[in-house]
């Protein structure tokens, strides 16, 4: 335990010190949220990544690895193409656009986009930022906490309130640039332990038998890439959830803040290869880590669950405690850390931006200046991470049998499907209007609850649809209804530059 304890906090002295650096570049709101926008391809790359994948990647994706088998690395085929496209077709013109309009939050770049006359879409932006960033903070926090006690033996509740001190404080004193610096340590953290980790356990293992014979031996239908079910339309259904999770790369704002940082489009060529290889290997990574746990403890006819906990939860310290000396298994506690604060970390700073810069500044206060709301915004900062504490706790105490994979999901899928079908029609489509933005968002928040709570109990369908999951159709009505209502209620301005280029 000592040793465990004196690694954390060599972990923590480091991301003390970040902060303390970072907080010398910190003059202005600029500075606090996105680094004044000077930020190199290495740091944004991993810190997009790291806090793309968050807790769920070590906690949640391994235990879907475990549960699922084989037919787990669609999720790995659908988080690389998501990344892909995001960094190959949309970095670039967001990145242009974002500078031309001196944007600072993705609020701000939608109402320039739009040349909004009126507050409604900024305000609808930021309020659903804040609900959903929220939740998806709180779910990570809830991670912290399970990671404590399930690699720790330390109290989920201690864990949690150690987690949320940690982080908060860095960031309040070094804003987006320790959030960015902390998050580029964090993901090469990661990078190496989830990487070497299965390496490591495949050369401790009985080699009797290879992973599929291994897998066959316990359920033949862990190996089955198409999907575990008789039912040809479920297996469907399965593989579309688990590759959809990757629409979530073409537009959160979480990640498309650090766009927005980037010094320079120049630099986006080079951070594409940096994200994709993270993206692969890390993924790759987790899921083997997850199969290899399943076959090393549990046998056939044994219910996964009882042993590797709730969703496979706990198949990750498992496999550390079996298979690594204390020192490495206290690293990898610190890797556990580095994953879910790499995600906190940004996305308060993110809810902080809303709240200051998009309900306060513009809205309330448009005369204060921005080196004016500074202090105002680490403040902002504590209160969002104290609702999150708050909601993390009370879904330990309510939900007892609570799958992390897809709380974490839902949170993700839920800022997702509100922004990402706006941000790509915003990029693409001449023709979308303001109209059918405020359109799109609306679906989009309203779906993610609908498919998660009503459609997913209805008798028949409603299998179908949790294992697709919230996203994929959420975000497909948000696109939908989008260009409907843009085509309903045109842009006025450019109907006229059209008329006058025929005439």
């Amino acid at each position: 335990m000592i040793t465990k304890i004196t690694v954390l906090a060599i972990y923590v002295a480091i991301l003390f010190l970040i902060g303390i650096l970072a907080s010398r570049r910190v003059k202005s709101m600029s500075d606090y949220y996105l680094g004044g926008k000077k930020m190199g391809f290495w740091a944004v790359a991993f810190s997009a990544r790291a806090t793309g994948e968050s807790g769920w990647l070590l906690i949640g994706l391994t235990g879907m690895g475990a549960i699922a088998g084989y037919s787990g690395y669609w999720v790995v085929a659908g988080e690389l193409l998501g990344v892909f496209i995001s960094w190959q077709f949309m970095a670039k013109r967001f990145k242009k656009r974002s500078d031309e309009y001196k944007a600072i939050t993705i609020p701000d770049y939608l109402q320039s986009h739009f040349k909004s006359s009126t507050n409604t879409l900024r305000i609808l932006s930021a309020s659903v930022l804040v609900v959903f960033v929220v939740i998806y903070v709180a779910s990570q926090m809830d991670v912290t906490g399970i990671a404590f006690e399930s690699m720790l033996g330390i109290d989920y509740r201690i864990g949690v309130l150690v987690g949320f001190s940690i982080v908060l404080i860095y960031i309040f004193i070094g804003g987006f640039v320790a959030a960015v610096w902390s998050d580029m340590f964090q993901g090469i953290l990661m990078f190496f332990g989830l990487v070497l980790l299965p390496i490591v356990v495949w050369f401790s293992m009985d080699h009797g038998a290879g992973i599929t014979e291994g897998l066959n031996a316990i359920d033949p239908t862990l190996t089955q890439i198409m999907g575990r079910s008789n039912d040809g339309w479920m297996n469907l259904f399965t593989i579309l959830g688990f590759s959809m999770i990757g629409l979530g790369f073409l537009g959160s704002p979480q990640v498309y803040v650090r766009f927005m940082s980037i010094k320079s489009e120049h630099e986006i060529d080079k951070g594409k290869w940096v994200a994709l290889i993270f993206t692969l290997l890390t993924d790759a990574a987790a899921v083997t880590i997850g199969i290899l746990g399943r076959i090393y403890f549990t046998q056939a006819g044994q219910d996964p669950e009882s042993i590797l906990g709730t969703g496979g939860e706990d198949v990750l310290s498992m496999v550390t405690n079996e298979f690594l000396p204390t020192i490495l298994v206290a690293i990898f506690i610190a890797i556990v850390l580095s994953a879910i604060m790499s995600t906190i970390d940004s996305l308060l700073i993110l809810a902080s931006s809303a709240i200051t810069r998009d309900f306060y500044q513009k809205i309330f206060r448009p005369d204060l200046k921005d080196e004016d709301l500074t202090k105002f915004s680490r403040l902002v900062t504590i209160g969002m991470a104290m609702v999150a504490l708050g909601i993390a706790v009370l879904l330990y105490f309510l939900y007892p049998d609570r799958k992390i994979f897809w709380i974490m999901i839902f949170g993700w899928s839920g800022i997702a499907a509100t922004f990402c079908p706006v941000i790509i029609l915003s990029l693409f489509w001449k023709g979308y209007t303001e109209k059918g933005a405020i359109a799109s968002m609306i679906t989009g928040f309203f779906s993610v609850i609908l498919f998660k709570f009503v459609v997913s109990e209805i008798e028949g369908i409603g299998a179908y649809f949790v294992e697709l999951d919230v996203l994929a159709p959420s975000f497909a009505l948000a696109m939908i209804v989008g260009y409907i209502v843009s085509k309903v209620f045109p842009n006025k301005r450019l109907e006229k530059d059209q008329i006058e280029i025929i005439e």
